[in-house]
């Protein structure tokens, strides 16, 4: 009889043994590592949707929050597994070089030009055209985040259509080298002006009460809508990423669940995101 017990326990703890390592193993498989923008950090949004997420799907995800330039790098090395980016002709380029294979559109907001509320170039209210060349033209203070990220692309592009090239070696041209959020201060603090999604401007009214120094002068016009979208790996390029794992990121952000919680996303009472995957 003692023999049987001893053999009993000893079956339970080999089971234990073997069992142990397939968990650890199904852990491991189960993490997947994403490269975003600063913005979908700095507002809190992955924050708020990341648990979520992690519950639905018994995947652990862990993100590097930096420019869409360098998140790009970083899946073009295959340093992560999957993207949430914000730039959507580099995506393209991206996609069509073979680094990445699948391109999906989550949500949007759009860009706006701050600047001090008593805006001493006089933009408020100007196209977005008129307000960079009246800027460039007063060699008014403004602050880029000169980062090849998302909003320094589309800040390029706007510059380029005054039909003057980028002010880059101008002495009123500050190039942060920072994220949106520590652009924002930096120009606050400069009292100058800065160009910023519309998400982590509302993150930082709320970092102020709702009573923040700088205000929205510019906005409006089309070209300043901001998509953002999820773009996976080509498992050509990286055979080590988690490409299925990646996929199941996409459809749960393209979901009608995470398309809600966008929705619903807001601070001080306004939305930071709209959701619009297709």
């Amino acid at each position: 009889m003692k023999r049987t017990r001893l053999s009993f326990k000893t079956l339970i703890l080999l089971m234990m043994i073997t069992i142990i390592p397939l968990s650890a193993a199904t852990a491991q498989e189960k993490k997947l590592m994403m490269a975003t923008t600063t913005s979908t950090d700095n507002t809190g949004l992955l924050d708020y949707l990341m648990p979520l997420f992690s519950k639905d799907t018994n995947i652990e995800i862990k993100w590097t929050a930096t420019g869409t330039g360098k998140a790009l790098k970083l899946g073009e090395r295959c340093d992560v597994d999957v993207l949430l980016v914000h730039a959507p002709a580099a995506e393209k380029r991206y996609i069509d070089a073979g680094f990445g294979k699948d391109r999906r559109e989550i949500m949007y907001n759009d860009f706006v030009i701050i600047g001090p509320a008593a805006d001493p170039a006089q933009v408020k209210g100007k196209t977005v055209k008129q307000a960079l060349e009246i800027i460039r033209d007063n060699q008014s203070l403004f602050l880029s985040r000169g980062d090849d990220s998302g909003t320094n692309k589309k800040e390029k592009i706007l510059w380029n259509q005054t039909g003057k090239p980028l002010p880059e070696k101008e002495n009123w041209y500050i190039q942060t080298g920072q994220g949106m959020l520590a652009t924002i201060n930096a120009a606050e603090e400069r009292m100058g002006y800065t160009m910023t999604d519309r998400g982590t401007f509302i993150k930082y009214q709320s970092q102020k009460g709702g009573t923040a120094p700088l205000q929205v002068l510019v906005e409006g016009d089309a070209i300043l809508l901001n998509q953002y979208s999820v773009l996976t790996l080509d498992p050509k390029n990286c055979p080590n990423a988690q490409y299925d794992l990646a996929m199941i990121f996409s459809d749960w952000m393209a979901g009608e669940k995470a398309q809600t919680l966008i929705k619903e996303f807001r601070l001080l009472g306004q939305p930071l995101f709209t959701p619009n995957a297709k």
